[in-house]
């Protein structure tokens, strides 16, 4: 567990464009198993797998081996010029784990690069059909799919789009569905509504908007860092692909987080038994070792882009099929089926929602547990009496007590509300399962007695 923080050195940290540059970071130099290390051997277990990437664990050596090799071979060839043994590999075995009709996989580098391509790809799919009005993307309020500018337009982040609005492309969204372990909530003023009709504002949405108008849809089959492993209705996503059908609306689902072991399935969208127009990846698909992601895409977008578009797909990265990390993703596919990973994920999932539910009943700041697999979350909640805190300052005491969670806020109207995700690796075990709940139920304890520490020294101040 965690004593003290150790820190990159000052003088090299005035060159680094930190994600926070007032804070100080303790200095990774080792990881192993579900357990990063800092400078001073303390100890953090992974509880988030970094951002939900390190599905694996850290030093997989297969994977380390496989990169080398292939960097040893060819280390980089551009898509545009040649094709390597490793991308049609690595692409056949995504396609395989796809549902029926996803068989053709394009490849980025992150989970933002591959829901833009996702876009674009559905427009040019319209456009090549003889609809060239549909452009609009259609997303989801508390909702994420990337910060770059398309995708932070699609995305319902408000807490990310607010400072550059003026940038974002005029996309229409629709409200999150909750399930059935969270009071509903209005999407309109954040009270309760149980008799809010998500599928009825989304006909509405399109009925002002205009279907000859709307290119796409994008959402989470499970919404990760936004809501806090929030799954759907059972009949929503079958909703959704019923209203996508009737209007010509492509149908994207972000996997990003979800795909590959994170819910107990291959893909989440297979809980639902809903088959999408295109799937975006990420994350996951390496374990965390390589930039990797990309969108599986259905038959009959590519077909239709073979037949009309002279083959050619009007977009395109540097790095799109890098060799090494392809490479990073093959041998990735490869553990994930050699040591049985989403049985893991099954077995340890439901042993660790067990203890949460155990938890819960005995922790007031603790609201329902959700989600599926190894994406489980809960809303950390106020009570009366005692101080409000959030999911980040509650996640820095964490790591003072030796593990790192998720942290996120907005779930009930993009500001409002605070949560936390748990997604340890999916090779993660029973003793490492229940050291991370006892990690948890220290923090919730001292939490209160740090903040009844508080009351009585401004009291005593007074």
């Amino acid at each position: 567990m965690s004593t003290a923080a150790t820190t990159s050195p000052g003088p090299a940290r005035d060159h680094v464009f930190h994600r926070n540059l007032l804070k100080k970071y303790p200095l990774a130099v080792r990881a192993a198993g579900v357990y990063i290390f800092d400078g001073d051997g303390n100890a953090y277990l992974d509880a988030s797998s970094g951002a939900v990437a390190a599905n694996l664990g850290h030093g997989v050596q297969e994977i380390v081996d496989a990169m080398a090799a292939q960097a040893s071979q060819v280390a980089f060839a551009h898509t545009l010029r040649f094709e390597t043994p490793v991308l049609a590999q690595t692409a056949r075995r995504i396609a395989h784990l796809s549902p029926d009709g996803l068989e053709t996989v394009y490849f980025a580098s992150g989970g933002s690069e591959a829901n833009e391509a996702a876009m674009k790809l559905a427009r040019q799919f319209h456009l090549d059909s003889g609809r060239p009005g549909k452009h609009l993307v259609i997303g989801r309020w508390q909702s994420y799919h990337g910060n770059t500018l398309g995708a932070l337009s699609a995305g319902g982040d408000v807490g990310r789009r607010t400072s550059f609005s003026p940038m974002l492309a005029p996309y229409p969204h629709v409200s999150a569905p909750q399930n059935e372990s969270l009071q509903p909530v209005c999407p309109h003023d954040g009270g309760p509504d149980e008799q809010f009709d998500y599928i009825a504002e989304f006909e509405q949405v399109i009925a002002r908007v205009g279907a000859e108008n709307i290119s796409a849809f994008i959402c989470e089959a499970i919404v990760g860092s936004q809501q806090g492993a929030v799954v759907p209705p059972t009949k929503y996503l079958g909703q959704v692909r019923e209203l996508c059908d009737r209007f010509d609306i492509v149908l994207i689902v972000d996997e990003v987080m979800t795909g590959f072991g994170r819910t107990g399935k291959n893909f989440a969208v297979e809980h639902f038994g809903v088959t999408p127009d295109i799937i975006t990846f990420g994350k996951g698909v390496t374990g965390g070792y390589a930039p990797l992601s990309g969108m599986i895409v259905h038959d009959r977008i590519v077909d239709i882009i073979r037949e009309r578009s002279d083959g050619v797909f009007r977009h395109g990265y540097t790095y799109s099929g890098h060799p090494v990390c392809l490479a990073a993703g093959n041998a990735a596919l490869t553990y994930y089926t050699d040591n049985a990973v989403l049985e893991n994920v099954v077995t340890q999932g439901r042993h660790l929602r067990g203890l949460l539910d155990d938890l819960q009943s005995r922790q007031p700041r603790m609201g329902p547990v959700r989600g599926r697999g190894l994406l489980l979350g809960f809303d950390l909640l106020d009570v009366p009496g005692r101080r409000h805190i959030t999911s980040e300052a509650f996640n820095e005491m964490a790591m003072q007590n030796g593990a790192i969670f998720y942290p996120g806020k907005g779930r009930i109207d993009g500001i409002r509300g605070q949560h936390l995700l748990i997604a340890p690796p999916l090779t993660i075990q029973r003793v490492d399962i229940e050291l991370m709940v006892d990690i948890l139920e220290k923090t919730l304890t001292d939490v209160d007695v740090e903040v009844s520490s508080q009351i009585i020294n401004e009291r005593n101040a007074q």
